[in-house]
């Protein structure tokens, strides 16, 4: 792994879709006004047929991106996750995923790293509006690297997609060979003490608290959970059972979102670890507000020292 860039998970995008285009995929971009800020704007300045702009109309890009899927086109749509997935859901549950229709919901700025846009702008229930959709897959990247091998795994699956990517700059963690696969998380940091399932920007914060755990002689797992569903449940369920306590950190609401899909797991598959100490760090059920990224995560209690408190506490 790497940590000295910073890029924002936003930043693949566009990037990707140029070299799906190079290697033959027949890709297309629908964007609802913001395809400088998703970065698919650079699909559309290489070939202009290729990016079609609907302006401020998310529900009426999800149904043009469904027409061009069914015309056999590759099609992902932009825009901010809280409204590609708040105010366009209906075409994305009934016209997209009751049909199973090759389209990629990828949408930048989802949670409170938007920062000073404030809670109109940051969509901390996406995760939980998607999981919830039959035949909708959901990934949530922690890196730059992980959000192109994310885009990749869309291109490349059959049905709908769901990319969730970020506006703030984070460190890149991962190298370009690092292998990624729907349905599979990845261990980053064997432990015996207590296992920190994050995804997303919480991967980071989860490296860097186990660091500081391991001053205190604290011996922390961290578990990326880039596949939100499907989940790994094996990997998951073998780390729980090795440090007897768990930890899942995500920029989302703790209602919905990954905490909830490991503590149903524990529930239904894990009997034997129904007494395993659990801690969801996630907003508790309250909106963003504006700030930037260092301050909201200190005040919602996901930042580090948020994170070694909940390991100490178990």
């Amino acid at each position: 792994m790497q940590m000295s860039e910073m890029k924002a998970t936003r930043e693949a995008y566009g990037a990707t879709l140029l070299e799906l285009l190079e290697e033959g995929h027949d890709v297309v971009a629908v964007d609802a006004d913001l395809s400088g800020s998703t970065t698919t704007a650079k699909l559309g300045k290489v070939d202009p047929n290729r990016l079609v702009n609907v302006g401020i109309a998310e529900q009426n890009m999800m149904g043009i991106a469904a027409g061009l899927s069914l015309s056999g086109k590759l099609v992902f749509t932009g825009s901010f996750a809280v409204f590609a997935t708040g105010r366009a859901y209906d075409q994305v549950r009934n016209t997209i995923c009751y049909a199973g229709l090759n389209v990629k919901i990828a949408p930048t700025h989802a949670g409170l790293s938007v920062g000073a846009d404030g809670g109109s702008h940051q969509m901390i229930e996406d995760i939980a509006l998607m999981r919830v959709l039959p035949n909708m897959r959901v990934l949530v990247p922690a890196d730059y690297t992980s959000a192109k091998a994310a885009l990749r795994i869309a291109a490349n699956t059959p049905g709908p997609v769901y990319v969730r990517m970020g506006r703030a700059p984070v460190p890149v963690l991962y190298e370009e060979t690092d292998g990624f696969e729907l349905g599979k998380a990845r261990v980053l940091r064997e432990g015996s003490d207590a296992t920190i399932i994050a995804c997303g920007v919480e991967v980071d914060f989860a490296l860097k608290a186990a660091d500081q755990l391991a001053e205190q002689g604290i011996d922390v797992e961290v578990v990326d959970a880039f596949s939100i569903k499907p989940l790994d449940e094996d990997t998951i369920l073998a780390s729980i059972r090795k440090t007897g306590s768990v930890i899942t950190a995500e920029e989302h609401s703790i209602i919905g979102g990954l905490g909830s899909a490991v503590a149903e797991l524990i529930a239904e598959k894990a009997p034997d670890a129904l007494r395993t100490p659990m801690r969801r760090i996630g907003v508790q059920d309250r909106f963003g507000t504006s700030g930037d990224m260092d301050e909201l995560f200190r005040e919602y209690g996901l930042d580090v020292q948020a994170l070694c408190a909940a390991v100490v506490s178990l």
